[in-house]
This record gives C-alpha cells, sequence and structure tokens, in this order.
C-alpha cells in the first residue's frame, strides 16, 4: 500500500508540474492578445446595446455609380435608402421535388448597400452558390474582408446541390467593398446581366390568394410575390437597418399551369414566435427547409425558416396565412 500511495503522489506532482509549464507557456500569448480577442464583433460593429446608434441616410443612384461599376450591373433604388442589385443564377438548371425551379423562385441572389449618417456604408446580401463553388468564393471573400454570417438551403432535394450563404461588410469604402464582393462572384458560374424581359404572364388566382394572405402582392420575373416587413425597429450591431433589409418574410410562388404553384418562402421571426410558425406551417402540409439566422449582431434577435409546398396557389396561400398572423409583421408597402 506503501508503494502504491508512493506512486500516486507522484503522478500527481507530474501532472500539476505539467498545467504550471502550460500555463507558463499560455501567459504571454494571453498577454499579448488582450481583452478585445477574447470576443470580436465582425468589422464596424459594436454589438447590441453598445454605443450609440447610426441610422441610414437617403441616397439616389448617382450615389452608386463607383458600386454598379465595380460590380459589373446596375442596381436600383428600394425605399430611398438601400441600394440594390440581382445577380439571377439563370445558369443553374435546378430541380426540386419534381419542380424546375426558375432563378426567381429560389436562385435569385441580392445584395444591397446602405450609406449610413458617419459616412460609412454597410453591405448585405444572400448569395447562391454551387457547392463545388462554396470554398472556392468563400475563400475570395475572407481574402477581401468580406465576411459570411449564413450558411444553408433554400430548397430541399434539389439537384444539384446548391447552397445559399449570407456576406456581409462595413467600411468607408463602398467601391472596395463591391470589389471584395465581386471576387467571390468571379470564382462562380454567375452569368452577365440581361436586359429586362417583357412581363411574363402569371397563371395564378391573384385575386384569391390575395385575400387569404390579407396583403397585395406583385409580379415579377414570371412569378407572384408577397413580402412581409417587421414592425420593430432592427439594427445590426450599431447600425439600424432600413425598413425591410434583413427582416422580411417573403413568399414566392411559381405557377405550375392550372392554378397550381411551387412555394418557396422565408419567414422572419423572434425567438418566442418560432414554435408558433413552425406548427402553423406544418398544419397547412407546408415542407420545413431551414430554421436559422441571417446576422451575427442583431437586436432584437431574428430567426428564419424556409419552407416548401406544391399544391393549388389558392390553398397554398391559405396554409401559410396562419404562419404571417404568428409573427409582429405588416405587408410591405
Amino acid at each position: 500500500m506503501t508503494g502504491d500511495r508512493q506512486q500516486d503522489t507522484n503522478t500527481r506532482a507530474i501532472t500539476s508540474r505539467r498545467r504550471v509549464l502550460a500555463a507558463a507557456a499560455l501567459a504571454p500569448m494571453l498577454t499579448a492578445a488582450g481583452p478585445v480577442a477574447a470576443r470580436t464583433l465582425p468589422a464596424g460593429m459594436t454589438g447590441p446595446g453598445h454605443g450609440r446608434r447610426v441610422k441610414p441616410v437617403p441616397t439616389g443612384l448617382a450615389d452608386w455609380a463607383g458600386v454598379a461599376r465595380a460590380l459589373g450591373r446596375p442596381g436600383n433604388m428600394l425605399r430611398g435608402t438601400t441600394y440594390h442589385t440581382g445577380f439571377p443564377r439563370r445558369d443553374l438548371h435546378v430541380v426540386s421535388d419534381g419542380v424546375v425551379v426558375t432563378p426567381g423562385l429560389a436562385l435569385g441572389t441580392h445584395v444591397a448597400f446602405v450609406r449610413y449618417a458617419d459616412g460609412s456604408t454597410m453591405l448585405m446580401g444572400d448569395v447562391v452558390v454551387t457547392e463545388n463553388e462554396l470554398q472556392w468564393v468563400t475563400d475570395a471573400w475572407q481574402a477581401h474582408g468580406i465576411e459570411q454570417t449564413a450558411l444553408h438551403k433554400h430548397l430541399l432535394a434539389q439537384t444539384p446541390d446548391i447552397w445559399w450563404t449570407h456576406v456581409h461588410a462595413h467600411g468607408h469604402d463602398a467601391v472596395a467593398l463591391a470589389r471584395g464582393l465581386r471576387a467571390g462572384f468571379d470564382r462562380t458560374g454567375t452569368p452577365p446581366a440581361l436586359p429586362p424581359g417583357p412581363p411574363a404572364p402569371v397563371d395564378l388566382d391573384i385575386a384569391g390568394m390575395e385575400a387569404a394572405l390579407g396583403a397585395k402582392g406583385s409580379t415579377e420575373d414570371g412569378l407572384y410575390k408577397v413580402i412581409y416587413v417587421r414592425r420593430e425597429t432592427i439594427a445590426d450591431g450599431h447600425l439600424i437597418l432600413p425598413p425591410g433589409l434583413g427582416s422580411t418574410s417573403a413568399f414566392n410562388f411559381q405557377p405550375l399551369g392550372g392554378g397550381r404553384a411551387a412555394l418557396s418562402g422565408d419567414c422572419v421571426m423572434l425567438a418566442d414566435e418560432v414554435q408558433n410558425v413552425l406548427k402553423a406551417l406544418r398544419r397547412g402540409g407546408i415542407k420545413l427547409v431551414e430554421l436559422h439566422n441571417h446576422h451575427l449582431a442583431e437586436d432584437p434577435r431574428l430567426f428564419f425558416t424556409h419552407f416548401w409546398a406544391v399544391g393549388d396557389g389558392v390553398e397554398l396561400a391559405r396554409a401559410v396565412r396562419p404562419a404571417v398572423d404568428a409573427t409582429n409583421v405588416v405587408p410591405s408597402g
């Protein structure tokens, strides 16, 4: 027994010495890193509740001419503060649930730029990439200071495999942000811009769908779309988001003939709304695809669920209405 006690004492001594040596080795690194390294927010963010919040300022197309040149295509203004550019993936032939998915339904990359009262610019976007492109585009963005805040799916069992990644950047040189974003796009098969074509007919009972949804929608790219925005003021770190940017519920209906549609949607929720929305969607026979976040430092905290369904357009509208009613949103103006 004496020998066992002596061996146990020696073992504890060796273990203690190893811990002391490990702590001594780490001490210089911890001292050099300082307290900031413990939790560094993305560039330009101070986190919810820290520092004075900055409001967006109105801009016009002329203010974004350099961004348009860097991106290689023109954009448009939304609500007087948001410069928006679309990059539809017309190069992809994607099938989900037996439906050939059009670019407007779920294959549209969208990026937005907003100018703030302190002269800075925030970039935010949702980018469609193939699985083969994902790592290459990620490396390009990381090399140019473009951050990724989400990586997820919008569709179930799609062919080929497609991913959606949210991007974010904040700085005082909007053109540099656009160039960094373009560096990633250049590693994808995103095709050049095309001039807008004639409006395509939408074979859906739009009046019946609007009555079911309690909101007016719009027709675009051969689709019927309805968008809702959160009532709350949303901030991303210390930057107040313009209404409708990064905080919308979107319902896209692709006509399939005979009043039928494929529905691909995205619902924005607070934490205490999530379970009610998920249950409402499933009660309506809607398939759940993803539950995730789009931001890293927003206030209040937002969650998003993507969903999918195929059926009669009016019946689909009725099925998703309870999910809309379970959230604090209003139809987009």
